[in-house]
């Protein structure tokens, strides 16, 4: 089946939403309000400027009515003096307003990036599951990039459009209104155009934010995903599909280019008829004697500079809009409810180390877990598209969505016991741990830590318990030292001991910089085996009271493995452990395994007693050892895991005798 390549599915993106709106209005001017002085130094400067375009006319004026049928060149010479000190001061307050401005929207835009980026870090899981890296990114920059030209060129700007607009009108009308009336004879036509460019504009600049969000999405989504790209032989085929998003992108831009040619030269058609008009009219009074030369050419420009602020505030009215589109997605980020506890605890240390000294305790009581449909995730983290999640909901069961990745997981993990989750892929494996840490929250049942339903627990004290390490192993952007210490106040010495411990400190002496080596972009510069034992040196670093593992050693050789393994076992001693294991081999000592099939736990107990059982776990273990499964005869297959026999409940009042691994373990 071809793949689909539609690019246009609606998002919050497609939303046109008002054109103004005060509500968002009145939130955007809690971020000015701190920046009161920068408001009033650049009305003063725009009311200097204002002022000044109403004085050049009335000079020339004076200089034809008086000065030039006088012939006093000392009143010609006097009143240019007096236009170059006009043009002086309007120099001077345009600078002063176009850093005022500036200033303004810089300092607007920094603080709603970071309330933006704060608001992100606080988010669940969730949420970046059913939205695009792309789309996030337009938010914190061009999103509020929209926001700086609103501050910088719309609203104090647009203020100063009104009060030019209004004082050259007064003005013309004082000096003689009849020139005036025959001047504002073609106002009317002029706002209807401006009405048209207004709804014109808008359309365009909804498809141009639209299409770059998409844009961005897809840049950011294939970026990620080079390694497949490339692996599959799949460049050809992206060139494709950006060349018609960026032609999209493109021919946005193109309309919006198309109306502003249209609109510009039809006020300029409408500003030559009122002068013409004007002309018209004061060729008819000169003769009479009713007015002076001087008039008419103060007038012809006062004209000019009375349609300029009309054709600009057409222009702030489209800013307007940009700005109202931008600032509600932004809102919406910012109004998104954070993940569930993650206000900072008063009392964390002291929490934090209660349970590190009286060990971890977890308990899985009944629990029931099903993805929201709408966050389109499968167990593997992997996006799923809305007719997949439509395929997974099965017709009956009360489901929140998608459908149930866990169904009724009940154990328990005493202190310094290790437990062992295994299964096929999308079994539930990962899923039990992203409810541990809190990603998710479960839909029936719950999760305690010593006794306490982790709900009722601080994110920040239960996290800080928890070292765990990924398969996927995420390094950022900086020097060895600042991804192990990751901020921590741990000292150099610990953690020096913390990558010994694992052999880490190797690979750290063989990189240039040593300790303050710069690793590129997730980690980039070391192999992915090195990269596993930086993260494992990261997670000893934090002194976890709980350990958990994803198949921790799955990129490192075999001799790595080994040393790793060692450390591993010493590091276990008084830790409770929970590792989900693709390798079997690696969990053979584990005091516990739970074997998952579609998110029940079908079988537990050690190694032993499950390859006694002779069920799924054993047939497992012997198809990745290589030894024939016991179930199989001729060419009949084994025992369908679905005709298991089921697993009895748990005793959740007692657990496995504990038995420390010897040269363990897990991933």
């Amino acid at each position: 089946m071809a793949a689909s390549t539609n690019t246009t599915a609606p998002t919050e993106d497609d939303a046109l939403g008002k054109a103004y709106d005060a509500r968002l209005v009145r939130r955007l001017l809690a971020y000015v309000r701190p920046y009161r002085p920068l408001v009033v130094a650049a009305l003063a400067c725009i009311i200097v400027q204002s002022g000044m375009q109403l004085v050049g006319p009335l000079l020339t004026r004076w200089v034809i009515d008086r000065a030039l049928p006088a012939r006093d060149v000392g009143l010609v010479v006097q009143v240019a003096f007096m236009y170059a000190a006009l043009l002086v001061a309007q120099f001077g307050a345009a600078f002063g307003e176009t850093m005022f401005t500036s200033l303004l929207g810089q300092r607007v835009m920094r603080d709603l990036r970071r309330e933006l980026f704060e608001r992100l870090q606080r988010l669940p899981v969730s949420y970046f599951d059913r939205n695009p890296v792309g789309r996030l990114v337009t938010r914190v920059t061009s999103d509020v990039e929209a926001l700086n030209e609103l501050f910088t060129s719309g609203v104090v700007a647009g203020v100063g459009d009104l009060f030019t607009l209004l004082a050259i009108g007064v003005v013309m009308l004082y000096v003689d209104w009849q020139l005036a009336m025959a001047a504002f004879v073609v106002i009317p036509l002029v706002l209807i155009a401006s009405r048209v460019f207004q709804n014109s504009v808008r359309t365009a600049y909804r498809d141009i934010r639209t299409r770059l969000a998409r844009l961005n999405a897809f840049i950011g989504e294939r970026i990620g995903g080079m390694r497949i790209v490339q692996l599959f032989g799949r460049e050809a085929h992206e060139v494709r599909r950006f060349d018609a998003l960026n032609q999209s992108h493109l021919d946005a831009h193109l309309k919006s280019i198309t109306v502003y040619a249209l609109y510009f030269p039809v006020i300029e058609f409408l500003t030559t008829f009122a002068l013409a008009s004007l002309l018209v009219t004061a060729g008819f009074r000169v003769g009479s004697s009713a007015i002076t030369v001087g008039t008419v050419a103060a007038f012809l420009q006062l004209v000019r500079r009375f349609f300029q602020p009309l054709q600009d505030l057409s222009e702030k009215y489209n800013i307007l809009q940009a700005a109202m589109a931008a600032s509600e997605r932004i809102f919406g980020l910012l109004d998104t409810p954070v993940a569930a506890g993650v206000a900072a605890t008063p009392d964390r240390d002291a929490r934090v180390g209660a349970l590190r000294s009286a060990g971890v305790t977890v308990v899985f009581e009944d629990v029931w877990f099903a993805y929201d449909r709408e966050q389109g995730v499968s167990d593997d983290h992997s996006p799923t598209s809305q007719r997949a999640a439509d395929a997974l909901r099965p017709a009956d069961a009360d489901l929140p969505g998608g459908r149930w990745v866990l169904k009724g997981v009940s154990f328990r993990v005493a202190p310094g016991q290790e437990i062992a989750l295994v299964g096929h892929t999308g079994a539930g494996k990962t899923t039990i741990v992203n409810l541990l840490l809190r990603f998710y929250e479960p839909q029936r049942g719950r999760i305690l830590v010593n006794g306490v339903d982790i709900r009722e627990l601080p994110v920040d004290v239960l996290r800080s318990v928890i070292g765990y390490v990924q398969q996927d192993i995420f390094l950022f952007a900086g020097d060895v030292a600042g991804n192990l210490r990751l901020d921590a106040d741990i000292d150099d010495e610990a953690l020096a001991a913390s990558a010994a411990q694992v052999g880490a400190d190797r690979v750290i002496a063989r990189l240039p910089g040593g300790w303050h080596h710069e690793l590129a972009e997730r980690g980039g510069g070391v192999s992915v085996g090195e990269r596993q034992l930086l993260a494992f040196a990261r997670a000893v670093a934090a002194d976890p009271a709980l350990l958990i593992l994803d198949e921790a050693t799955s990129a490192v050789d075999s001799q790595i493995e080994a040393e790793i393994q060692r450390a591993v076992s010493e590091l276990m001693r008084g830790r409770t452990t929970i590792a989900i294991a693709h390798r079997l081999s690696t969990i053979v000592e584990a005091d516990e395994i739970l074997v998952l099939h579609h998110g029940e736990v079908v079988e537990r107990g050690t190694h032993r007693e499950l390859m006694t059982r002779q069920g799924l776990y054993d047939r497992l273990f012997r198809l990745q050892v290589g030894e024939p499964d016991v179930h199989e005869s001729g060419d009949l297959p084994a025992l369908p895991a679905e005709e298991l026999p089921p697993v009895g409940p748990t005793d959740l009042s007692a657990s496995s005798a504990t038995r420390l691994p010897t040269d363990a373990t897990l991933g």
